[in-house]
C-alpha cells in the first residue's frame, strides 16, 4: 500500500545520537513581528481562506529565511493561525501545535479540533501554523488537480510485475512535476529548518520557552527542535510518537504490521456489530479482498469519477486511523460490495487532501518534499523489492516498498542532520504512546523516550493513531495537568483504552 503507509506519519531514519546541534548559519534573528488580523488575510494559492469554525480566530504571517545558510537572502512566510486564551487572568503564555503529517495544515487543523481542546485554550494561547513548504508557507506544488487525480488512483493490487511498472511511471512522473514547480523551496523543507522556524515563531510571539504539542510527525519536529535549542524548551508534549533511528526497510515492516493488526482489530469490532461485510472474520477479510480484486479490473462509477482500487484502500487504511471511523468504514464497504463507492471515496479524499471541488490541498505533495530531504536514503530496486516482498507476506493488503520508491526519484537531495535526537538540558518532555496506533507502532515511543535523555513515557492502551485526542480521559488529564500545571506523571505510568 505505497501511498497510505508512506503517508501514515513518517520518521527519518537515524544511525546515532549526537550533541546538541548548534544552528550557527542561522544567525541572530531580528525580533520580528507577527500582524494578527483576519484570516482571509492568508488564503490558499486558489484564493480559498481558512474555514474559521471558530470566528474568533486571527492570523498572520511570519516572514523566515528560505535557506538558513544566508539568513539575509531570500524569505518565505509562514502562515500562523491563533485562538486567544479564554481566562486572560490566567493565562499561562501561548501553546504551539503540529497535527502531523508531514504536510498538515495547522491552520486548518486547529480550527476544527478547537472544541477538544478548551480546557488548554482556557489557559494558553493556542496558535498553529502551516510549517514551511505546506499549503499557505510555500506550499509544494506538484502538476495541476488532474495530475493529482490521476496520481493518487493508481492501483497498488495485484501485486506482479505489470502493477510495480505502472507505481514506478506514476512516480517517476509525480517527482518530475514537484521538480518542475517547486524547484525554488524543495532543497529547503526539512524538518530541521523548520524546528528553526519554531523558534523564530517562539521569538515573535514573545515567548521565552517553546511550549508545544507535537503529534505524529510533529513528535519528529519537537524532538529535532528540542534537539537543537534544548535551553528553550518549555513544556512539551510528543503523541503518537516517531522513532527517527529506523531506516525505510524496518519502517515500512513496522507500518505495514500496525495496519495490518488495527485491520483485524477493525474486522472483530465489524462482525461484532453484525456489519454487512461477513458473519466471522475470516469472510469478512474475504469480502475485502474480493471487493478490492473488483476493483482493480473494474472501478466503480461515482457521479463523474470513479473508486479505483487504489483509492478505496486508501479509503480503508484513513479509517483506520481512528477506532470511532470504524463504524462508518464497515457501512462504507457494505456500500461498496453493492455498487455504491461514494462513501469510501469520502474517506479517500480526506486522507489525499482533496475537496469538494476538486482542488487540492498540499497533503499529498508536502509529505514526500518533507520526508526525502530528512533523508539520503535512496534504495536501489533490489532493496525496494526486498521491502516490497517481506511487506506483502505481512499483509497482502498493505504491503508496499514503502517511501524508498518515491524517494529514490526525489528531485533534491537529502540530509541525514534530523536523524538524530539528543534533548540533554531540555525542560522534561512528556511522550505518549499507543500500544494499538497502526501509524507509529508501540515500540517506537520508548525508543524516542530513550533517545531524547529527557523524556518521560505514559503509555495508552487503546486503538487509533494519537491518544490525546483519542477520548481518553486519563490521558487528556495528564497531558493537561503536564501543560498546565506542570505536573509531570510517574513513570510507567499507564491508561488504560477509552
Amino acid at each position: 500500500m505505497r501511498r497510505v503507509l508512506a503517508a501514515a506519519a513518517l520518521a527519518v531514519s537515524a544511525t546515532a545520537c549526537v550533541s546538541p546541534a548548534k544552528p550557527a548559519t542561522d544567525g541572530a534573528p531580528e525580533m520580528e513581528k507577527i500582524a494578527w488580523g483576519p484570516c482571509t488575510d492568508i488564503t490558499r494559492p486558489d484564493g480559498e481562506p481558512p474555514a474559521q469554525q471558530d470566528a474568533t480566530a486571527r492570523c498572520g504571517k511570519l516572514a523566515v529565511p528560505l535557506d538558513y545558510g544566508a539568513p539575509d537572502g531570500a524569505k518565505i512566510d509562514i502562515a500562523l493561525i491563533k485562538l486567544a486564551a479564554t481566562d486572560r487572568r490566567n493565562r499561562i503564555g501561548s501553546l504551539l501545535f503540529n497535527f502531523g503529517g508531514p504536510g498538515a495544515s495547522g491552520v486548518d487543523t486547529l480550527d476544527q479540533a478547537a472544541k477538544s481542546l478548551s480546557t488548554l485554550r482556557s489557559r494558553y494561547d493556542l496558535v498553529s501554523f502551516d510549517p514551511r513548504g505546506v499549503d499557505r508557507s510555500s506550499g509544494v506544488r506538484c502538476g495541476s488537480a488532474a495530475d493529482l487525480e490521476a496520481y493518487t488512483a493508481v492501483d497498488t493490487l495485484p501485486d506482479n510485475a505489470a502493477t510495480r511498472r505502472k507505481i514506478d511511471a506514476a512516480n517517476r512522473r509525480f517527482a518530475s512535476l514537484c521538480g518542475r514547480d517547486s524547484a525554488k523551496v524543495l532543497p529547503y523543507v526539512g524538518t530541521i529548518n523548520a524546528a528553526r522556524d519554531l523558534d523564530r515563531i517562539r521569538t515573535a510571539l514573545g515567548e521565552e520557552k517553546l511550549n508545544f504539542v507535537g503529534m505524529s510527525y510533529g513528535t519528529q519536529l519537537g524532538a529535532v527542535y528540542a534537539t537543537q535549542f534544548p535551553g528553550n524548551v518549555g513544556r512539551m508534549v510528543l503523541d503518537a510518537p516517531l522513532d527517527p533511528t529506523v531506516d525505510f526497510e524496518e519502517r515500512t515492516l513496522t507500518q505495514t504490521r500496525g495496519f495490518q493488526q488495527t485491520y483485524e482489530s477493525f474486522l472483530k469490532a465489524c462482525v461484532r456489530e453484525q456489519c454487512e461485510i461477513g458473519t466471522d472474520v475470516g469472510s469478512a477479510d474475504a469480502t475485502v479482498k474480493r471487493l478490492m480484486n473488483q476493483l482493480a479490473a473494474k472501478p466503480l462509477k461515482v457521479k463523474n469519477r470513479e473508486l479505483t482500487q487504489g483509492l478505496a484502500l486508501t479509503g480503508v487504511a484513513a479509517a483506520l486511523y481512528s477506532e470511532l471511523t470504524w463504524p462508518f468504514l464497515g457501512n462504507a464497504l457494505g456500500q461498496a460490495i453493492k455498487g455504491n463507492g461514494s462513501a469510501l471515496l469520502y474517506l479517500a479524499d480526506s486522507y489525499t487532501g482533496r475537496r469538494p471541488d476538486g482542488t487540492y490541498s498540499t497533503q499529498m505533495t508536502s509529505f514526500p518534499a518533507i520526508t526525502c530531504v530528512d533523508t539520503t536514503e535512496r534504495p536501489d530496486t533490489a532493496t525496494l523489492r526486498r521491502t516490497q516482498t517481506a511487506a506483502m507476506k505481512i499483509s497482502p493488503l498493505f504491503g508496499s516498498e514503502g517511501s524508498g520508491g518515491l524517494c529514490r526519484l526525489w528531485p533534491a537531495k537529502g540530509g541525514d542532520e534530523a536523524m538524530r535526537v539528543n534533548a540533554t538540558g531540555s525542560a522534561p518532555i512528556l511522550v505518549v504512546g499507543g500500544k494499538n496506533d497502526p501509524a507509529t507502532p508501540y515500540q517506537w515511543a520508548p525508543k524516542l523516550t530513550s533517545q531524547l535523555r529527557t523524556g518521560t513515557l505514559v503509555t495508552y492502551e487503546g486503538e487509533g493513531h494519537g491518544a490525546y485526542l483519542s477520548g481518553s480521559k486519563c490521558v487528556a488529564q495528564l497531558v493537561d495537568d503536564y501543560l498546565i500545571n506542570g505536573k509531570l506523571p510517574k513513570k510507567g505510568t499507564t491508561c488504560r483504552a477509552a
